[in-house]
Order: C-alpha cells, then structure tokens, then sequence
C-alpha cells in the first residue's frame, strides 16, 4: 500500500494547534480544508515498505521539519478561519 507520512504529521500538527487561531472552528469540514491546504504546499513523502515508513517518521520528526509542518497548519488554519467553506449559523432577529 502506498502511503504519504506526511499527511499523518499534519493531522498531528493540527490536533495541536487548531485551538491557537482565533476565529477558527474546528468542523469536519474546516479540518478537510486545513489538511488539504498544508498538503498542497508540503513535500510529500511516499513510502510502500514498513522499513520505508520507519525512516521517514525518523527523519520527519527532526525540530526542522516538524516547525515546516507547523507553519503551515497554522498559515491553513488562518486561511480557512479567514474564508470558511461554510459560515457558522446565527439565528434570525425577532
């Protein structure tokens, strides 16, 4: 199976900063976008062996990359607390 390690360090960075952006709510959705968004501008890293998955976890959770996966989530986390796929729901005057 092929699998990008660095979709799991994003989900990781996010489940710790998404409380750090004010006006950010965390939906299903918003998670989606922030995930996407960072991905979009990270370098993947593909693997298809256990072996494979080992290094590049190793090698991804050096201080450098773990605060190149942060900045980021945090730059999604404002983009999307900026222009939200969805609006929150206010009820109606009266």
């Amino acid at each position: 199976m092929i699998l990008n390690v660095m979709e799991h360090h994003v989900h990781e960075a996010y489940d710790r900063l998404k409380g750090m952006v004010p006006g950010f709510l965390d939906t299903p959705n918003h998670r989606e976008d922030v995930v996407v968004y960072a991905l979009n501008r990270l370098q993947p890293k593909y693997v298809v062996t256990s072996t494979g998955k080992a290094v590049t976890e190793v090698a991804l959770d050096t201080a450098q990359h773990r605060t190149t996966i942060e900045v980021q989530v945090i730059e999604a986390l404002r983009q999307v607390a900026r222009v939200p796929r969805e609006r929150p729901v206010t009820a109606a005057p009266g």
